[in-house]
């Protein structure tokens, strides 16, 4: 068996009206909720054995958020730039390149392509991944490159589900 995490990047910042799409960073509820997230996975016992992220800034930076959370150093970051305005094709293409020591793997990137992946892999209506959420999907597959076959959902969690009223991440929920 192997997993997929599919996550969106945690809230960015829109407060620079001329900055790049692609350089846009996290504003304080996503340098919050990040880590947070990795928590979750750890909860979970959901962690990856890799992480492929977009280039851009916003989800880079919730890679290496998350990765330190859960004890990983950013050398297990791989950047992808098929991920940024990619698709569910490129999501797979991107997948079917891990080596197969690895049994889970995350991918950090954007909507609205992580929603339809989500629900391309799955065949489950997600509507919206919010910001910060993650997807777990396995397949019953022991090669990377059999990715296209129809994977399972596991679980889907996001930062909101864990807020009481508008506080923070609520922990002691894990």
């Amino acid at each position: 068996m192997k997993r997929v995490l599919l996550v969106r990047h945690a809230k960015s910042s829109w407060n620079d009206a001329s900055q790049l799409d692609i350089d846009r960073p996290l504003n304080e509820r996503g340098k919050r909720d990040a880590p947070f997230m990795g928590k979750v996975l750890k909860q979970k016992d959901s962690l990856p054995d890799v992480i492929i992220s977009s280039p851009a800034k916003r989800a880079k930076s919730t890679a290496k958020r998350i990765a330190k959370e859960i004890g990983m150093d950013n050398q297990s970051i791989v950047i992808d730039n098929r991920l940024y305005l990619g698709s569910t094709y490129d999501y797979e293409k991107a997948i079917q390149e891990v080596d197969n020591q690895h049994n889970t793997v995350a991918i950090v990137t954007h909507n609205p392509a992580i929603t339809a992946a989500a629900e391309d892999f799955t065949d489950v209506e997600f509507a919206n991944i919010p910001t910060g959420g993650v997807v777990a999907i396995d397949f019953d597959i022991n090669d990377w490159a059999d990715i296209s076959t129809q994977g399972n959902l596991n679980f889907f969690e996001y930062p909101k589900k864990y807020y009481r009223f508008s506080e923070g991440p609520f922990e002691d929920m894990l």
